[in-house]
């Protein structure tokens, strides 16, 4: 379902023109002609997504997700490399295996970037209907608002219940139906049942409430990475068993 616009998406959002924010976009414009290259179906989320869709707020990295099934890690590299964007750490390639996410770095502006490999239903239908958006100069394929609370509900940290909080502000007549039956799905395939009772927590909370939303959210944070992962390899073992 679409929602009326009613925030500040889709246009440039007005923000303090500094150093950090010039290199963050030029770290998005080498990452845009990169992934350009493998014609893999990606979009941004995080931060980026945030502030692209009206959040006045500062980032410092840029956060992505690439649909799974669409490549392979060494044409990936391959294809980041050509702009500049280089692998963080040692043994990348088996980090990214096995934890679903590549850490890299372009050189030229020491920004730091985390593309995750999408592959549960969620991802790939959030990827399918990303939208173009703009952060400062430079126009991506980003999340919708929706799945953007969606990821931001599975991170549950601080700093994404206070995104959350200002997303539902700036779009009062976003179908949290949608959100919500996200998020439930998401919860019983991770069996994770405190997934959904965080989000809950969010859309209970009035601004002024805030704090107790985090505290009923912390246990989501500790368990985000391990129920990206258990969501993905059951994605993964299910697509392998069809195969055969």
């Amino acid at each position: 379902m679409r929602y009326e616009l009613v925030g500040p998406a889709f246009r440039d959002v007005p923000a303090v023109r500094g150093r950090d924010r010039t290199l963050i976009e030029d770290a998005l414009a080498a990452l845009c002609a990169a992934l350009s290259e493998t014609r893999a179906p990606w979009m941004v989320i995080g931060g980026i997504a945030a502030i692209a869709h009206g959040v006045q707020r500062m980032t410092t990295d840029i956060d992505v997700v690439i649909r799974g099934d669409s490549i392979q890690l060494p044409a990936l590299l391959s294809a980041l490399g050509r702009h500049e964007i280089e692998p963080r750490m040692s043994q990348a390639e088996a980090f990214a295996a096995e934890n679903l996410v590549l850490l890299v770095r372009h050189s030229a502006t020491q920004v730091d970037l985390d593309l995750s490999f999408g592959w549960t239903a969620f991802e790939c239908d959030a990827i399918a209907s990303r939208v173009n958006a703009r952060y400062g100069a430079i126009s991506a394929p980003m999340t919708r608002v929706e799945e953007l609370i969606v990821f931001k509900a599975i991170a549950a940290r601080p700093r994404d219940v206070d995104d959350i909080q200002t997303l539902l502000t700036l779009y009062p007549r976003i179908d949290l139906s949608e959100v919500r039956q996200r998020v439930t799905v998401l919860a019983v395939l991770a069996e994770a049942p405190e997934l959904l009772a965080g989000l809950d927590a969010i859309l209970r909370a009035p601004r002024a409430s805030r704090r107790s939303a985090k505290v009923a959210l912390s246990p989501i944070q500790k368990q985000h990475r391990t129920t990206k992962k258990k969501l993905s390899k059951k994605h993964t073992s299910v697509k392998a068993r069809k195969k055969r």
